[in-house]
């Protein structure tokens, strides 16, 4: 009882209430305490403010970023970058990334922290022909914007152009393409920038037929990456076409889908020239994708030949395009 009202001066309170005069010790007195505690339940009225405070702050909070985020613009931008010198595309800590590269540049510009999200994950020495990224702002669009990025940034990224959009970039694309290069001749300048691949000669025929193949199925679990967070193997293949210049000691590998597995790509490359090293047969080829079971050689293709080259958004409508 006493550590009940240490804070709140209630003996007046109390005496006009009847109690401080009961006898504390009989058993009436008892019943009676316990009546009106319970119909006069005691509040820390210092708790109580404190509480209104809080509650104050974070009805505050919660309006400003309701204002922040009616009031933010999205827009998204067109780049291409040679991955060559980044650890991929995602942030790292204490890493050199295409996204913490292109963050900072916006940040710089329009004066305030962005954080973009890209159209998809490359890895670490991936390129991309063509790529998107969405961003939101709260300050104006600053004049000759694609002028001054690209002058902020490093010569291995470009920025073609920025325009706005309600679409999210990564979630909202329905189409992504990747081209995958191969070199058989050694050439210094391609060593970055296409895979030299000197273990010849090489089944061509086969090598198409299995590519072929690919569209066929839906589920591609035996080329995903492990320890993927990927909530399901389906993918629908729009292309898989394999191109030789055997004049030219040249291969090029197209494939396009509404989206890919992690690593998928890659290893889709790596079964391929097993296959026209014959270490993988047609059979096997097809076997594992109707079972979804797994090859008896594993390979993926090394990173520097791989190139995302397309992506695209269904009804997307080219509005407010700054070119400048």
């Amino acid at each position: 009882m006493i550590g009940c009202l240490r804070w709140l001066p209630f003996g007046s309170y109390l005496e006009m209430q009847g109690i401080l005069e009961m006898p504390c010790k009989t058993v009436q007195s008892v019943k009676k305490w316990k009546a009106f505690w319970k119909c006069h339940p005691l509040t820390d009225s210092r708790t109580k403010r404190d509480d209104e405070a809080t509650n104050l702050s974070l009805q505050n909070k919660k309006q400003k970023l309701m204002e922040n985020k009616i009031n933010k613009t999205r827009y998204f931008l067109e780049l291409a970058y040679d991955g060559a010198t980044f650890v991929g595309w995602q942030v790292q800590p204490n890493k050199t990334t295409v996204q913490s590269t292109i963050d900072h540049a916006l940040s710089t510009i329009f004066n305030e922290p962005i954080q973009s999200v890209g159209c998809g994950r490359t890895d670490s020495g991936v390129h991309a022909s063509k790529f998107f990224l969405h961003f939101e702002a709260t300050k104006p669009m600053p004049n000759k914007i694609v002028f001054r990025l690209n002058s902020f940034l490093p010569k291995t990224i470009a920025i073609y152009r920025i325009f706005q959009s309600g679409k999210h970039a990564r979630y909202d694309a329905t189409y992504r393409a990747y081209d995958y290069f191969i070199h058989f001749d050694k050439n210094p300048f391609l060593e970055t920038h296409s895979f030299f691949f000197r273990w010849l000669p090489l089944d061509f025929e086969k090598m198409r037929q299995a590519a072929m193949f690919l569209p066929n199925y839906l589920e591609f679990a035996p080329f995903e990456k492990s320890k993927s967070d990927s909530k399901t193997s389906i993918c629908h293949i729009y292309k898989s076409q394999l191109t030789i210049d055997e004049q030219a000691g040249r291969m090029h590998y197209h494939i396009a889908a509404n989206r890919f597995l992690r690593g998928m790509v890659r290893r889709v490359v790596g079964a391929l020239l097993m296959v026209g090293k014959e270490k993988i047969s047609l059979q096997e080829f097809q076997e594992v994708l109707q079972t979804q079971g797994s090859f008896n050689i594993n390979k993926s293709a090394p990173a520097q030949g791989l190139y995302l080259c397309e992506v695209r958004y269904d009804d997307f409508c080219w509005v407010n395009w700054h070119g400048l």
